[in-house]
């Protein structure tokens, strides 16, 4: 296997781990309203990921960074065609993290609602933005023989493309339904439980007419046995969900996660964004890579600073691990 592949290899782990993490976040943000119904649990719910959400995001700037050094065409194609969008999801990621900071700062009603409001919309927002941009990676886009997006903004919102959004946006927030039982306790966690059954029954729909849709269009063999993965491990999520199994639950609506994005870039090898205009005109990973020797140093300094970033990050889920609830939140020290 050449570097390249090594590479494209590594970016998709790191999209996938950051769809995994950030994805039950950005759920349990949009569970801000759909779930909580007062300040006291809605504290609990931005509390269970509090510890967690910004190292989820190491990930998202790890596999931006990566993407930047492996495959540079690709970076530039992707980031000056989807320019639009990506910005709003960066806006939204940095106005997210002020909210979680700023909430608590004073204690008017007012400005804590509309902190949470903030994190609500911050977080509902980028789940169905990544669904679009990866659906239109896949599906292919608008690139011309010298390698560069010609379309516009419109034509990323194809049917395609917002099944996607649809697919990502629910699924992140069964994820984050199902993450919000296992770290909570009381009656906030029998209703995520309840919630987690009706999210999770329209995940499923969206996730196979988009999966089914996939494969139909560019999949094979690999990618048809992803497919059956994540939607096996989606039902047996919901049994393991009614069954009062969280733990359980959570892992296999993680591995749904992993199986979809694993079947996306099966889909997708070896190009890296396909040409709607010209099969040959399509970025790969031939011709959108870095040098070898570029990518020999990279994959020297990845086998040294993943296993550290795996170790703490890990560490930080074992010290928060336990369950919380409304009984454990204190009274605001204003």
């Amino acid at each position: 296997m050449e570097l390249h592949d090594v590479w494209f290899v590594l970016i998709a782990v790191l999209w996938t781990g950051y769809f995994f993490l950030e994805g039950f976040d950005f759920g349990v943000g949009v569970l801000t309203k759909l779930l909580a119904r007062n300040r006291a649990e809605k504290r609990v719910l931005i509390n269970t990921i509090g510890p967690v959400w910004d190292g989820n995001e190491v990930w998202l700037l790890t596999a931006g960074g990566a993407t930047f050094a492996a495959f540079p065409e690709w970076y530039a194609t992707l980031f000056s065609g989807f320019y639009l969008p990506l910005l709003v999801i960066l806006v939204c990621l940095i106005v997210r993290g002020v909210a979680f900071e700023y909430r608590v700062k004073r204690p008017e009603e007012r400005w804590q609602r509309n902190w949470e409001t903030a994190i609500f919309w911050t977080s509902l927002i980028p789940a169905f933005l990544w669904g679009v941009a990866f659906g239109n990676i896949v599906h292919g886009v608008k690139i011309d023989r010298d390698l560069e997006y010609v379309g516009s903004v419109w034509d990323l919102l194809n049917p395609y493309a917002l099944l996607g959004g649809l697919v990502t946006l629910t699924l992140f927030t069964f994820h984050g339904t199902v993450f919000t039982a296992l770290k909570t306790v009381g009656e906030i966690r029998e209703r995520a439980r309840a919630l987690a059954l009706r999210v999770g029954l329209v995940t499923a729909v969206l996730a196979l007419a988009f999966l089914v849709w996939t494969q139909v269009d560019s999949g094979d063999g690999k990618s048809l046995v992803a497919l059956l993965v994540a939607v096996a491990a989606l039902v047996v999520a919901l049994m393991a969900n009614q069954a009062g199994r969280e733990g359980w639950s959570f892992a296999l609506s993680g591995v749904t996660i992993v199986a979809a994005v694993a079947m996306l870039f099966l889909t997708l090898f070896p190009n890296v964004m396909p040409s709607t205009l010209n099969a040959d005109w399509s970025l790969t990973v031939t011709n959108a890579s870095s040098s070898p020797y570029t990518l020999k140093i990279m994959t020297w300094l990845a086998a040294v600073a993943t296993p550290v970033v795996l170790l703490y990050q890990g560490w930080t889920y074992w010290v928060f691990r336990k369950r919380i609830g409304t009984q454990h939140i204190a009274e605001p020290a204003h």
